[in-house]
C-alpha cells in the first residue's frame, strides 16, 4: 500500500502526494493540517516558513498551496529527501530549498534570515522539542513576529518553552487529537 496524502486546499487542493514507508515518519493528519491552516488563513500568505523536520512534507506542500512565499525544508533521511525533492517538483514552483541535513546540526549553525513561521514537528520521544526551540531562538531562525506551530507526544506549557528566553510568548491555540497535542505559539518582543 503507497502511504499518501492530500492537500486540503488552496492552489493544489486535492493533489496527492505519496511518501515512503520510514518507521517513524506520521505526516499530519489532513484534521490536524485543516486545524492549523484554518488558524493561520491569514498568516500565511506571502509569508516564509521553515520546516525542519519535513518528513512526508505535509506541511511545507499545504503552505506552499496556501500562498506561501518561501519554504525551507530540512530533512535528515536521505531516501525520504529524495521523495520530498521528486514531490515538490511536481509544483512547479521555485519557492522552496530542501537540505539533506540532520535539522539539529543544521540549526546549531546561525541563519542568515529569520522565518515568519516554523513548523516544528520532531520525532517523538527522542526529547528533541527543548533543545529545537533553544536553537531557534539562539541562532536567529525566529524574530519577534514569528509563530511556531508544534506537534507533540505531550500538552505544551510554559514551562516546555521556557528556552525562548529572548521573547514574550503565547501559546495562542491548543488541541489534542488522539495522542497528538498540537499548537499555535505567537512570539514577541521583550
Amino acid at each position: 500500500m503507497q502511504n499518501s496524502f492530500r492537500i486540503i486546499s488552496g492552489e493544489f487542493r486535492g493533489r496527492k502526494f505519496s511518501f515512503p514507508d520510514v518507521d517513524g515518519l506520521r505526516p499530519t493528519p489532513g484534521k490536524i493540517r485543516e486545524t492549523l491552516f484554518n488558524w493561520l488563513q491569514f498568516d500565511i500568505i506571502n509569508k516564509t516558513a521553515l520546516d525542519p523536520f519535513a518528513g512526508s512534507g505535509a506541511l511545507s506542500l499545504e503552505a506552499i498551496s496556501r500562498g506561501a512565499k518561501e519554504v525551507y525544508v530540512i530533512e535528515k533521511d536521505r531516501n525520504i529527501y529524495k521523495k520530498l525533492k521528486s514531490n515538490f517538483k511536481l509544483l512547479d514552483k521555485n519557492q522552496y530549498t530542501i537540505i539533506n541535513e540532520d535539522a539539529m546540526i543544521h540549526l546549531a549553525k546561525p541563519s542568515k534570515q529569520s522565518f515568519d513561521l516554523v513548523f516544528l514537528d520532531p520525532p517523538f520521544a527522542k526529547n528533541l522539542l527543548l533543545e529545537t526551540i533553544e536553537k531557534l531562538s539562539n541562532n536567529h531562525y525566529i524574530n519577534s513576529q514569528s509563530q511556531i506551530y508544534i506537534e507533540s507526544e505531550y500538552k505544551i506549557t510554559k514551562d516546555n518553552l521556557s528556552s525562548l528566553i529572548n521573547y514574550h510568548f503565547k501559546i495562542n491555540k491548543q488541541k489534542k487529537s488522539g495522542n497528538v497535542y498540537y499548537c499555535l505559539i505567537s512570539l514577541g518582543a521583550l
